[in-house]
């Protein structure tokens, strides 16, 4: 989600009103993925490399994003949304912001609508890490390692590969979100600022990911692979 400072400085207005602003994108998106039959959607709220802002952007949007969280649960109850929370590892997280993640994750466990994946304090590389130690713990032998039991080891090892990441701003690059998960996803970047996306410009890359040839390193079907 990305775009809330640009936002905010083409209107002369501090950095904080373009987070402010980007509450109302996000409950648009999550409402137009939901009644478009997206079954799993992930939002990267705040990565592992956001604590290098300056303090006093951090703390609001620890203060905003709890105030969204307690705002929007009995709505994201109410759709049949469970909702996640994927990283939430730092000690710098407010007790209380941690514990409402931990509340709205207990209070939608059982909804099955969709599964929405907030991605707060994550970071690609420290989950492959956190993998790694994982099955070095479990005294797996290195030669019976596989991709897909090195999968099981990441955080919610049920969460499907990502099939297509959107980047607003026009930025194109990674930035450590979901390093594993990523490995065949589409891209999308739109030049639209996070706090103006909207449910027609989710529409239209939702479209633009239907138009994609996926062959996953192989050749289309139709034909044989002769390069004659």
């Amino acid at each position: 989600m990305d775009g809330n400072g640009r936002w905010a400085q083409r209107r002369s207005l501090p950095r904080t009103a373009g987070h402010q602003a980007a509450e109302t994108t996000v409950i648009d998106i999550i409402e137009a993925a939901r009644a478009a039959g997206v079954e799993w959607l992930s939002l990267y709220a705040f990565s592992t490399e956001n604590w290098n802002r300056p303090g006093a952007e951090v703390d609001f949007l620890m203060g905003l994003v709890r105030r969204v969280v307690r705002k929007h649960a009995p709505l994201l109850l109410a759709r049949g949304i469970r909702c996640r929370f994927l990283g939430v590892a730092d000690s710098r997280i407010p007790r209380e912001l941690a514990r409402d993640f931990e509340d709205l994750a207990t209070l939608t466990a059982d909804n099955r609508g969709m599964t929405l994946t907030v991605a707060f304090d994550h970071g690609g590389r420290r989950d492959i890490v956190e993998a790694a130690r994982s099955l070095i713990r479990s005294g797996t032998p290195a030669d019976e390692v596989t991709e897909q039991l090195f999968a099981d080891h990441l955080p919610f090892p049920d969460t499907p590969d990502v099939d297509l990441v959107i980047r607003t701003s026009g930025e194109q690059r990674i930035s450590n979100f979901m390093l594993w998960q990523v490995a065949y996803a589409e891209w999308v970047f739109p030049e639209v600022l996070w706090p103006d996306f909207r449910a027609p410009d989710f529409l239209a890359c939702l479209r633009t990911y239907r138009r994609r040839d996926r062959r996953f390193g192989g050749v289309p079907p139709r034909t044989t692979g002769d390069p004659s």
